[in-house]
């Protein structure tokens, strides 16, 4: 009876889990597409902790304690973390589901279930082994991915000699020790292959993640989400549930497909992300790069840009990465109030790679309150340059880059790019002549309607909208 009421329970919270993806998908419906999850959660706790494998007493207090502390941590943590952190603070919670994974399989061989008979205990092992590889991979490379976006680990590619080697035979030592594990006849002999299983996952965690560039950085965050729900999956079949097995399916199939979208933003193929990825270490300038663009530069102050504002009639905002370190969204969001109180259309062109993670732009620009209708695709908007009086760049780089349509040899030949410089005038803010993520001389910079605008975006944005209230 219990057993069944569990399952009934579960099939209900499957539903809402995807209800809540299918939510996510769509900026609109994104609150309530949250609000479902939160209730698919709280139903699949409370199902779990009466269902029959928990057993009274103590157990129930271990858990609540466990679920207390990391209720805290989460609460704090969501009110301390800026927006602008998001990036890493995602990456960090990958972690602790590889970590998890892990540890459910190391528990798992401390205490071999008794309920599995001697035709099932090898699949049971199995799924141990690739549970703890799974796991032990996806905490590794969350912790090399959150120390690239926090600044902590420079974005440059670490590319060892030999490093696909390397990594094949980080693979085949898993392989090796985990069949060994499988045919261990008790727990001292199975001891140390499944150490040196864990050993060589988390090592291959880490070398892959440092050989991808800080460039390919929002298509690391996608697949360790993908990572991170087969780590779950993997979890369940090591716990033999159910739910776990489908919502760590969903989540990890769903990352799967996003990973593959932020690589066709990038014409980049996932395996060459994998093998080694592009970008210098922060943004800084790459050493010698010879034949890039040249001219001269027509700089703009923020009285200028607030009188070309204020006379046309069609704009396009790009917003990037420095939009979101400079936490200038609010202000960008009274600009497109004030233009839009005029007449002006005002839109925002939003590239799948924009920012440090997937949606990155979509959430700053939700915070500040900018109505989603205006908010588009890439696509939706490239045809539309040529018609638009002034395209304004906040803090973008690579993905304004004609490079990626006019240089067959550049890094990022054949990136699809928002095309800003068709417009009739563009004006690009930064706070320096860089190059970005990718280490890509840009030669926007130089084109004739083009325009700088340098300084802190937030600083510049709030004398642009000092201008237009004049």
């Amino acid at each position: 009876m219990i057993q069944g009421l569990m399952t009934v329970t579960y099939i209900g919270a499957i539903i809402l889990f995807i209800l809540s993806l299918g939510g996510l998908s769509n900026p609109e419906t994104s609150r309530r597409g949250n609000l479902f999850g939160i209730i698919g959660m709280v139903i699949a706790v409370v199902a779990t902790l009466v269902g029959p494998r928990v057993e009274g007493g103590d157990s129930y207090l271990y858990i609540l304690v466990a679920m207390a502390t990391g209720g805290t941590v989460g609460i704090l943590s969501a009110r301390q973390v800026k927006m602008t952190q998001m990036p890493e603070l995602v990456a960090l919670m990958h972690s602790l589901v590889g970590l998890a994974a892990c540890l459910v399989g190391m528990a798992d061989f401390i205490n071999p279930s008794a309920h599995y008979a001697a035709d099932e205990k090898s699949i049971h092992l199995i799924e141990t082994v690739v549970g703890i590889l799974i796991g032990a991979v996806t905490f590794s490379g969350s912790l090399v991915a959150f120390g690239k976006l926090s600044g902590k680990i420079g974005g440059k590619p670490l590319l060892l000699p030999a490093r696909h080697l390397l990594n094949l035979g980080l693979l085949l030592v898993v392989l090796f020790a985990g069949r060994a594990y499988v045919d261990a006849i008790d727990i001292p002999s199975g001891f140390w292959p499944l150490v040196i299983v864990t050993v060589a996952s988390l090592l291959f965690g880490i070398h892959m993640v440092m050989a991808i560039g800080g460039a390919d950085m929002p298509v690391v965050v996608s697949m360790l989400n993908s990572y991170s729900g087969w780590a779950a999956s993997a979890t369940g079949f090591m716990l033999s549930n159910d739910l776990l097995i489908v919502v760590g399916a969903l989540v990890g199939s769903s990352g799967a497909i996003l990973s593959y979208i932020m690589c066709r933003a990038m014409n980049r193929h996932f395996l060459a992300v994998i093998a080694g990825g592009f970008g210098t270490g922060g943004g800084a300038t790459p050493a010698a790069t010879g034949g890039g663009p040249q001219g001269e530069v027509q700089a703009i102050t923020a009285a200028e840009t607030a009188e070309l504002l204020n006379q046309a009639s069609s704009i396009i905002i790009v917003p990037g990465y420095g939009m979101a370190v400079a936490q200038a969204q609010h202000t960008v969001c009274e600009i497109t109030t004030r233009l839009r109180d005029r007449g002006a259309s005002v839109r925002f062109g939003i590239h799948p790679v924009a920012g440090r993670m997937p949606g990155h732009m979509n959430v700053l620009l939700a915070e500040a309150k900018v109505p989603y209708d205006i908010v588009m695709e890439m696509d939706e908007l490239n045809q539309d340059f040529p018609e638009t009086d002034v395209a304004i760049v906040i803090g973008a780089n690579d993905i304004v880059n004609p490079s990626a349509q006019e240089d067959p040899n550049s890094p990022i030949a054949g990136m699809p790019v928002l095309e800003v410089w068709k417009a009739k005038t563009s004006i690009v803010m930064k706070r320096s002549m860089a190059p970005g993520y990718a280490g890509v001389d840009n030669p926007l910079f130089f084109k004739e309607n083009n325009r700088m605008l340098f300084g802190d975006a937030k600083k510049m944005l709030d004398e642009v909208l000092s201008g237009l209230r004049k």
